[in-house]
């Protein structure tokens, strides 16, 4: 395990904030007594839960091009069908995966292919289980053509918690499966917006890992068509 490049200031920052605290109430405070522990214990408990945010747990990666891995963990809130007019401009099926505070937060491309969009949009920050927080709240939206030309779009989208987004794409790259795409800040969800012919591998409620569970048969539709 390691800890995210995203977390290294705010662990320091804080990490050396506990310790200040620390250190006045060792030479203002005496004696202690039982509140003055606990309040210690709070914050330095604080600062294990943010490295425990910020944790990259070394994994062994699925790597198969014919299918379309999970790119966030947490659990599966959405499958269904809906039109797009970002990007894809067409009826999709919705996979969505929702992540809560304990789960890894860093966010992977489900499959290999080029970036050819990128676009942040401002909003708000509705529960990110809300069917609608997908348009409504913060997000970034990501587009990639896949080798065999279908094209999918990727969001993250921001939660209750969640108050930044980052993301790494940039228009024009080649990317590769499980290369990380981004990280949300405290809890939110990533949609993926797949062609609606895609066979789903995972029904609503299961659990999935990123870089590691299969969401998606990627279809070779287009390439027979030719």
């Amino acid at each position: 395990m390691y800890i995210h490049k995203e977390g290294h200031k705010m662990l320091l920052w804080v990490g050396v904030a506990v310790l200040v605290v620390w250190a006045a109430m060792l030479f203002l405070v005496q004696p202690w007594n039982f509140f003055h522990y606990l309040f210690i214990t709070i914050l330095i408990l604080f600062w294990m839960a943010l490295l425990s945010f910020f944790r990259i747990p070394r994994r062994v990666f699925t790597e198969d091009e014919t299918r379309l891995v999970s790119p966030a963990d947490g659990k599966i809130c959405a499958i269904e069908e809906t039109f797009v007019k970002e990007y894809l401009n067409c009826d999709c099926i919705q996979v969505s995966v929702f992540m809560n505070g304990t789960d890894v937060h860093v966010n992977r491309y489900p499959v290999s292919g080029k970036v050819e969009y990128v676009k942040y949009h401002k909003g708000n920050y509705f529960v990110a289980s809300y069917p609608k927080s997908s348009v409504l709240n913060e997000h970034s939206s990501i587009g990639m053509v896949l080798p065999n030309g279908q094209k999918i779009l990727m969001r993250q989208v921001a939660g209750v918690m969640a108050r930044r987004i980052v993301y790494y794409a940039h228009e024009g790259e080649e990317v590769k499966q499980n290369q990380e795409m981004g990280f949300i800040k405290f809890g939110s969800r990533v949609d993926l917006f797949l062609p609606k012919d895609t066979e789903i591998l995972v029904d609503l409620q299961d659990v999935v890992r990123n870089g590691i569970t299969p969401l998606a048969v990627v279809s070779d539709k287009k390439k027979s068509d030719e």
